[in-house]
């Protein structure tokens, strides 16, 4: 026996009476905006310094503390936190110390690019919303 599906039950994207079609635009954008942008960053990374002397070997203190202590006790609180807070260190090191550069572009380039980024990620947000259509 089949069953057939109303068209108050069928639903689109996110659950929503909005458009699939808008959805699957709306990505295709964005990810083609994202990645033409990202395309044209350079990264590089510069010294870790505290007053002038390489800091990294100092973010690893509380890290290496917590391993230890976690060892020792496995449902220490502050073995757990000490982790954490050496994790966060790092990461926030690594970011900090991040040189990021944009590639010369014609202005033309980047304003497609941020279009299709931009207008992507409103297609999107559209198509979750109920449409009406009528």
């Amino acid at each position: 026996m089949e069953e057939q599906i109303s068209a108050h039950e069928r639903r689109g994207a996110g659950g929503t009476e909005g458009g699939v079609a808008t959805f699957f635009v709306g990505v295709a954008m964005a990810a083609a905006g994202a990645y033409l942008l990202t395309s044209r960053v350079t990264v590089a990374s510069g010294a870790w310094q505290i007053w002038g002397y390489s800091g990294f070997g100092l973010s690893l203190i509380p890290l290496m503390l917590g391993i230890g202590m976690l060892f020792y006790d496995g449902a220490s609180l502050l073995a757990k936190l000490l982790i954490l807070v050496g994790v966060v260190i790092i990461g926030a090191g690594v970011i900090a110390n991040l040189n990021v550069y944009f590639q010369h572009t014609p202005l033309f380039a980047l304003l497609m690019m941020l279009v299709l980024l931009c207008g992507g990620v409103g297609l999107v947000l559209r198509s979750i919303r109920p449409m009406h259509r009528g």
